[in-house]
Formats: C-alpha cells, structure tokens, sequence
C-alpha cells in the first residue's frame, strides 16, 4: 500500500494564549526554553533538554516520559526527538518553533546521527505546528531565518538530480520528474523573494518563508524522496560536522556548502549569496583549511555513505585547487 505523508495542522497564535488542558511531556533545548518559558502556560509533568541528536539518547528517555501530550519547543534538536518519542510512545505531538531554523517541524522523519553522516528514520510528523510570529522575530538573528538553507539548497540539489538523471544514476524511484523541477525553481524563487523580509523578523517574510519550507516538504512527500531539494550541499554539511563538531547550527554547514556546490556547478552564486547574507547565515564559521579538506575527500565520503549521486561524487582535485586554493 502506498501512502503520502501529510503537513502538520498550522496555526497562527501566540504562545501566551495556548489552552491545553493535557499533562505535557516537555522536549526542548535550554535556550530555546529560556526564551519563551514566560510565555507558556503547561501543565508539564516531564522535561528533557536535548544535547545530541542519536537514536541511543532518544531510547533513554522512552521508559521515563509521562504526560497525555508531548510538546517540542525549540528546533531541530528537540523536534526530530519529540517525532521519536511520539511515534515510541503513540502521543499526540505539538510543535512550537522558537526560530524558523529548519524544515524539521514538518516533515514526518527524524534526522539522528550515525558513525560519520545524518541518517533518517520514520517516525512521525507532528499533528499541530503552532507559530508565533513575535517569537520567530525575536530569535537570534543568525538562526531566526535559517531554514531558508532548506529551500536555497533546492538551487544544488535540483541541479544534482537532473545531473544524476544525466549520467543514468537516478533509480526507478527517484527518476527526475521535469514538472516537479519547475515547481521546486518556484519555490526557490520565492524565498529568494522573501530573504531580506524574513531576515529582519518581518511578519510577511517570515510567513513567505513557512509557506516555502511547507511547500518543499509537501512536493517531496508526494514523490518520495528529497532529491529536488537534499543533494551535494547537505552532503557537504555532513561532513564537514565531523569535524566542527555539532555545536554549529545547520545553516551554518548546509549555507557554506550551498554556495560551493553551486560554483562547482557552474551556477551563478550571487543571488544565492545575497539571500543568505539577507537571512543573518554566517558564511565564515568553517575555517579554509578545513573546507578544503573536506572536498577533497568529499567524492569518497559520499560513496562510501551511500548518498544519491550528485556532483560531490565527482569532484576533481583541480576544481577544488581553483576554488579553494
């Protein structure tokens, strides 16, 4: 049987006005927390603050959780746990985003870390995602429109899948589909539109902003898979957080690799530049030497990771001495 994943429920108040008569079961991350903790008036009966993005974590807090209802606040980090547990524990699930930091509140898979590289397991999408325009302004300028990396990568990642498509590496599965090309450019473009709105906190942009990440999320639940807008970016990203470590926020890996695997495509970058610098990304988090370290054992990475086929596969030593010398 064939089934397609839904968006969750959205809805458009202010966290201050939230009723939930159920006892909740609280999964967030301490500065997500202190931000809007006032705000909030729950009937909480358990809490966990993530640190670490693994299945193991996750598993620990299944026999200790308690609660009618489990409610993520915050971003990546405690929304793909709360999917986990929710899905374990067959809870209702509640998402309350502090930043437009990422896709992850929509989509219905939970993205953990594994050896060297991100995996992604089923698990659940949320059933309410509730958006607070005046706390998503007041996040932290360099995560408050970050997600935006999740649809600027369409740029590389729908280049990748037809590049793929070229060479006859796309399986039967994840054949390029043309109209679904021009309708993933359609998103692209409409957050190329909203970059600077949603950068400064402005309501219109912010909400320009969700639409697209909902939208991206949508297209790629009805195919199946991510291909128009995951490839050699998030591949880069991967990488080069083994060695960073996962302190970095994810727009700070996946917006750099945005940008490289663009110029190796032989796009043109500006735009692309110009709407992440609009949205507060910092560019200049990865020293040199450790970018250029990381694509020259990118095409190894990629195969022996598995990942679908992309430009990262086939880099070449002199594309990346012209690039990064």
């Amino acid at each position: 049987m064939t089934h397609y994943w839904p968006i969750p429920f959205i809805e458009e108040k202010t966290f201050s006005s939230i009723e939930e008569k159920k006892t909740v079961a609280l999964v967030t991350t301490a500065a997500a927390w202190a931000a809007v903790e006032s705000r909030l008036n729950l009937s909480l009966v358990w809490q966990a603050e993530m640190n670490e993005a693994t299945v193991p974590a996750w598993r620990k807090l299944l026999d200790t959780i308690e609660g009618e209802v489990i409610y993520a606040v915050g971003g990546g980090l405690a929304v793909d746990a709360a999917k986990y547990l929710a899905a374990e524990k067959d809870l209702p699930l509640v998402c309350l985003p502090t930043a437009l930091s990422v896709d992850a509140f929509l989509t219905w898979a939970s993205g953990y870390r594994e050896g060297d590289c991100v995996r992604y397991v089923e698990t659940r999408c949320p059933d309410r995602l509730i958006i607070d325009y005046d706390v998503l302004a007041s996040a932290p300028e360099s995560i408050r429109a970050a997600g935006i990396c999740d649809t600027l990568s369409i740029a590389t990642g729908r280049w990748d899948w037809k590049y793929a498509e070229e060479k006859g590496m796309n399986t039967e599965a994840t054949r390029f589909i043309p109209y679904i090309d021009r309708m993933a450019e359609a998103i692209l473009n409409g957050s190329l539109d909203c970059a600077a709105s949603a950068g400064r906190g402005e309501r219109d942009g912010l909400k320009q902003l969700l639409d697209g990440l909902a939208m991206e999320v949508q297209m790629c639940n009805l195919i199946g898979h991510s291909r128009p807008e995951e490839g050699s970016e998030h591949y880069f990203a991967y990488s080069v957080e083994n060695t960073m470590g996962k302190g970095l926020p994810h727009g700070d890996l996946v917006g750099p690799g945005i940008l490289l695997m663009a110029e190796f495509q032989g796009q043109e970058t500006a735009p692309l530049r110009k709407a992440l610098e609009d949205c507060q990304i910092p560019l200049n988090s990865i020293p040199n030497p450790v970018i250029r370290e990381t694509l020259l054992n990118l095409p190894d990475y990629c195969r022996k990771q598995g990942l679908p086929h992309g430009i990262a596969h086939d880099l070449t030593q002199d594309q990346i001495d012209r690039l990064v010398p």
